[in-house]
């Protein structure tokens, strides 16, 4: 996958727009919280996840989809090196974000 082609996938989700986030293009709900952010000169992603899914989505390919190694990834978010990432992966993790985003506060 390229850093267009995730652009263009996290672009696909309702209400999504995409806005400037320190060296990365972050990925937010209109009037709610960023769930995916990308940097394009390291083809990776970071996917905010639930805890319970990031231990899912890092088991499938532990190289390659991880934790970010700090108290941000303590708290779900998560590394996806999209270039050796199956599109169909990288798809599942941002609905599953995406969709943790529209829930109600306290609903996660």
């Amino acid at each position: 996958m390229t850093p267009q082609q995730f652009r263009d996938l996290a672009l696909s989700f309702p209400g999504t727009e995409e806005n400037p986030h320190v060296d990365r293009a972050a990925f937010k709900v209109v009037k709610k919280r960023i769930f995916a952010t990308l940097h394009e000169a390291s083809k990776t992603s970071n996917i905010k996840l639930t805890v319970k899914d990031q231990k899912a989505f890092s088991k499938l390919d532990k190289k390659n989809i991880y934790p970010i190694p700090n108290k941000w990834g303590e708290s779900g978010w998560t590394t996806f090196e999209i270039a050796n990432t199956e599109r169909e992966v990288v798809l599942a993790a941002l609905d599953a974000a995406y969709q943790d985003v529209l829930k109600p506060k306290g609903k996660t």
